[in-house]
């Protein structure tokens, strides 16, 4: 099966009053054969742009930059609501490692904030400039209410970039081939299958990941969500290994329809992308 059917997929979303931006990287072909449906378009990608952020934490623990142990204060500043658990949670003092875990298991909003003001904004530009990444940037940290005051939105960023980003992790090239399995290992704990994964047949607890299964798939993957946004970006691995990014924008005013027409757009994909990935390029 080729990944023009992906590309197919996205398209069949063209009469909805949205945008569904996808990109697909075959990451065993050498060169990598990738497709793209509106993949260059930079959009709102919510939460799916930490990958970024969790790329430099994770960086920074291969370098020593960080440890992996060292105690994080979560401040008052840094408090979101949202998606995660540790506004709810009585501790404010937490590991490096706690952090990370929390922000790509349950996309912890105010996790991501004291990772985000322990290593800057400035860093995270400059990882995404060294990998290739023109377009991924984080603006601000997450914010309950966005003001005059503040940038308008948390992360801007296109299909084409966390495609590109996730297919770095899978090779080992995101910045060393620690850096790149640890991220790896992060994102295999995301407890979000909603999107891309959600019509996939596959096992979210198996062990061996990254390796193939015998028969079955494995998804790793990092979601985001927010009005008029819902974004996706992992890999699923099968015959073939398939990085992927799927993001949705509308119009929040067009109501829940869209919506649902978003998720449902975006779950086709992924069912697409599972089709591929179970079958060799060859077949």
């Amino acid at each position: 099966m080729s990944l023009a059917q992906v590309a197919a997929a996205a398209r069949r979303s063209a009469a909805l009053p949205l945008t569904l931006a996808v990109a697909a990287v075959d990451i065993d072909i050498d060169g990598g054969e990738t497709v793209g449906v509106d993949d260059r378009t930079v959009l709102p990608v919510a939460s799916a742009s930490k990958l970024l952020l969790l790329a430099e934490v994770s960086r920074r623990l291969d370098t020593g930059e960080l440890l992996a142990d060292r105690p994080v204060e979560v401040l008052d500043e840094d408090m979101a609501d949202g998606t995660g658990l540790l506004r709810r949670m009585s501790r404010r003092g937490w590991t490096v490692e706690d952090l990370a875990w929390l922000t790509a298991s349950v996309s912890d909003n105010t996790a991501t904030n004291a990772l985000l003001r322990l290593v800057g904004r400035e860093s995270t530009a400059r990882l995404a400039e060294e990998l290739g990444l023109d377009c991924l940037t984080l603006h601000d940290k997450v914010r309950d209410i966005r003001g005059p005051d503040v940038p308008p939105l948390f992360a801007t960023g296109t299909a084409r970039d966390l495609a590109r980003l996730v297919t770095h992790a899978v090779r080992g090239t995101m910045s060393s081939p620690a850096a790149s399995a640890r991220l790896l290992e992060w994102m295999r704990a995301n407890t979000d299958h909603g999107l891309v994964p959600a019509l996939v047949d596959h096992d979210p607890y198996a062990p061996g990941f990254p390796n193939p299964l015998p028969d079955g798939l494995l998804v790793a993957n990092k979601t985001g969500t927010d009005t008029g946004v819902r974004a996706d970006a992992g890999v699923i691995v099968g015959a073939r290994r398939l990085a992927y990014a799927v993001v949705a924008h509308w119009d929040p005013a067009l109501g829940p329809s869209t919506e649902r027409a978003a998720v449902h757009a975006i779950r086709d994909v992924g069912r697409t992308l599972a089709a591929c990935a179970r079958r060799r390029a060859a077949e």
